[in-house]
């Protein structure tokens, strides 16, 4: 039997190489022609300039097959998109998105990949048998012949030429087009080229913060004891919880707690992790994070210096982000997953009780980062903590989405135990103590027409934007500072941008007093304001939504609750 190559050489002509190869890199531009919202000119721009660039190149050099191999990137490129568009339904690969592939852990992305596997197999099939040709042509010395080569050059032209004036067209009647922003590749190289600038300045974050000092000090009595806790949640999103109006008894324990705050019109500004995390923990809003992010501490800093003992206890593992640095910042801080074992959020309660009466200190500050609600939802919860049942079938596919919604149900009903757990353990302490919680966004569980599921989009969804926000204050707490409970309980029916009131609410349920504080941010003060809602994109700016990409499908659901978009 002849050898591979020797086969390949003799059905596979470079000359069909020239036209084939460029028609496969085209792919995602078309599907992006369909999905996106844009205008004619720039959806014709986009199909005509790199396809005209890619049958240039092509036919350049009759050595295809390198030429070939020299536009992998782009091949690369390509896949990606197609697995993304399989995802998400649309939208560019995106600097955040870029970013997720170098922040989330081994156990969080294989999760995902196991549930692309469809995704997968298309661009290996498309793409993998090219690269294969290439490589044997290459080997084998086959050339594309000159007339081929001119005829490929002679279209490129034209289709340049029509390229060209379509782009010019689109600067001059199309607002707001930016070719870094609207064609492919080019946006992507563009965002991949961001995405290595932002990793670069996140590299050097502890030398941009190393003088940054909060200056904070506390206005309560030395001897006084308090415990403030702060539960980041994950992947939470308010419908499916009974406190904020579903229909499922996903809040058994919460419902009957007093003292129990709830804001149901809260939105988060970003729903990717890596961002929304530091948005809670820091002074940092999503109108100055790209300008700010890479020189402030977090709010553990502030109980630092206001004389606390602080801690840091995640149930997720590290990924080197920001969330890992202010970590850092605790004087106690615990990564369960740096055991490379399977845990439960539940684990944090018993952490939290042992820091709570080992330590010599009345002032204690703790923050529990949960895995809460995040994908395979069944591996969240032990399976006898299963209430909603069956919740087996994990597969990412719209027709398991009864199944999907029970085991995410379970495990809202989890973090009702874990919460209600916390709260006991500050019961017992008998002192002025407060938990705050919320998530640090929504998902989406096929839940309308668009088919969308999981979260980090380029573009945000309802779903994954309305989250969950809970305040209970000790008996001790609101008798020694009843205007605390009196003002939260007052805006319990505003509007609220969560990772915009976390700081400075935790700030004033402690007494603790900086510069950076904002009163008027804080739900527990009587100035508080709502302000205007943004959303922190991709390119780090803090947008309004209406400029976010929110669907009518989103703008009907925030209608539905109440919610204002602005």
């Amino acid at each position: 039997m002849k050898p591979l190559k020797d086969i390949i050489h003799r059905i596979f002509f470079p000359d069909v190489l020239v036209w084939f190869y460029p028609a496969l890199l085209i792919i995602p531009n078309i599907i992006l022609d369909i999905t996106e919202f844009s205008s004619p000119l720039v959806k014709a721009a986009n199909i005509l300039l790199p396809l005209g660039v890619y049958l240039l190149l092509m036919g350049l050099w009759k050595n295809v097959g390198r030429t070939a191999l020299f536009l992998f990137p782009v091949l690369f490129y390509a896949a990606f998109q197609i697995v993304l568009l399989y995802l998400y339904g649309e939208s560019i690969i995106a600097v955040d998105m870029i970013l997720n592939v170098f922040t989330t852990n081994v156990s969080e992305a294989t999760e995902l990949l196991g549930n692309l596997a469809i995704a997968i197999i298309t661009v290996l099939i498309l793409y993998i048998p090219p690269l294969i040709i290439s490589i044997a042509l290459v080997s084998g010395k086959k050339y594309a012949k000159a007339d081929t080569m001119r005829k490929a050059r002679k279209t490129s032209g034209w289709l340049l030429a029509v390229g060209g004036v379509c782009l010019l067209a689109c600067f001059m009647f199309v607002p707001r087009f930016n070719v870094l922003r609207d064609i492919f590749p080019v946006n992507v190289m563009h965002n991949t080229v961001t995405a290595l600038k932002r990793t670069a300045a996140t590299e050097d974050y502890y030398r941009t913060s190393a003088n940054f000092s909060y200056k904070a000090t506390s206005s309560r009595p030395v001897e006084d004891k308090e415990i403030y806790v702060l539960v980041i949640g994950e992947t939470s999103r308010a419908d499916n919880w009974q406190l904020f109006g579903y229909d499922r008894p996903t809040n058994p324990r919460l419902s009957r707690r007093d003292g129990l705050l709830k804001y149901p019109k809260t939105l988060s500004e970003s729903n990717t992790t890596h961002k929304s995390v530091p948005l809670m923990m820091s002074w940092v809003t999503a109108k100055n994070f790209g300008d700010s992010i890479y020189t402030a501490k977090s709010v553990i800093s502030a109980f630092n210096e206001s004389g606390y003992r602080t801690a840091f206890f995640s149930n997720q593992g590290r990924n080197h982000s920001f969330i890992d640095f202010f970590a850092r910042e605790a004087q106690s801080t615990v990564f369960l997953h740096d055991d490379s074992q399977t845990h439960y959020d539940a684990e944090l309660v018993p952490m939290l009780s042992r820091f709570i009466n080992e330590s010599p200190s009345n002032k204690l500050f703790i923050v529990l980062h949960t895995y809460g609600s995040h994908f395979n939802y069944n591996e969240r919860y032990p399976a006898d903590r299963s209430v909603f049942t069956p919740d087996g079938n994990t597969e990412a596919d719209r027709a398991n989405r009864d199944e999907l919604i029970n085991a995410y149900d379970n495990t809202i009903v989890y973090t009702d135990a874990l919460l209600d757990g916390i709260i006991s353990a500050l019961e017992a302490q008998n002192c002025q103590s407060a938990l705050m919680y919320l998530s640090d966004h929504g998902e989406d569980i096929f839940d309308d027409r668009r088919g969308r599921f999981l979260h980090a989009s380029p573009v945000p969804t309802y779903w994954q934007l309305h989250v969950p926000l809970l305040i209970w204050m000790s008996p001790q707490l609101r008798e020694s500072q009843p205007e605390l409970y009196v003002a939260g309980a007052k805006h319990q029916n505003l509007n609220v941008a969560s990772s915009r009131v976390v700081f400075d609410t935790m700030l004033s349920l402690a007494g603790i007093e900086t510069p950076y504080a904002d009163r008027a941010k804080a739900l527990t003060d009587s100035t508080y304001h709502q302000g205007k809602r943004l959303y922190l994109n991709d390119y780090n700016e803090g947008v309004v939504l209406d400029a976010a990409g929110l669907r009518s499908y989103d703008r009907d659901m925030l209608a539905s609750k109440g919610i204002a978009e602005k």
